[in-house]
């Protein structure tokens, strides 16, 4: 059985974009790329919404481009290698190789792909994760804590919403990025 892990880059005060959309704050350098490959491994499926998923699909063709360094194309041979699967009413077809297009999200069918699943699975994106983390689905929370405040924008946890957690792992990186991991008390 797979466990449900939502994990992002945020700032300090808990956005994953800023009031114009930016998250360009929150770039990982290499020490932090290289863990953040390392956490990747353990992912078989991606849960995206569109607009996430149009973000993360430069991941498909990133080693195509000259010049990048190793940690870059590991990140992509690990993203290029796990399925994605898409919640999206507008989008006609995936860019990308293991990748399905869903109409709607559907609690108890990510339930039983998590019942499947030998592998890990992710919740990418704050509005598809607010849907699995309503309805009891998220096991697992990783945040990339940036040092910056951004003072406004696309919040990592949605509101009214209540869970206990336990902190199971923390690490911080040179850069003064700190990396949080809670499971569900």
């Amino acid at each position: 059985m797979g466990k449900l892990i939502y994990s992002m880059i945020t700032s300090l005060d808990g956005y994953v974009r800023d009031a114009n959309g930016d998250f360009g704050w929150g770039a990982p350098e290499e020490e932090t790329h290289a863990f953040v490959n390392e956490q990747s491994r353990s992912i078989g499926t991606y849960l995206y919404g569109r607009r996430m998923y149009e973000t993360m699909s430069y991941w498909e063709t990133a080693h195509k481009e000259p010049g990048q360094p190793p940690f870059i194309l590991e990140y992509a041979r690990v993203w290029q290698a796990a399925d994605k699967v898409v919640y999206s009413t507008t989008l006609d077809a995936a860019v990308s190789e293991r990748t399905r297009i869903e109409r709607s999200f559907d609690p108890e069918a990510v339930r039983a792909l998590k019942a499947e699943s030998e592998h890990d699975l992710s919740v990418d994106g704050p509005v598809l994760a607010a849907q699995a983390i309503r309805a009891g689905l998220v096991d697992e929370y990783q945040l990339i804590v940036g040092p910056a405040i951004v003072g406004g924008g696309h919040r990592f946890f949605p509101d009214g919403v209540r869970v206990d957690l336990e902190l199971l792992d923390e690490r911080r990186f040179g850069n003064g990025v700190v990396f949080l991991r809670y499971g569900v008390a």
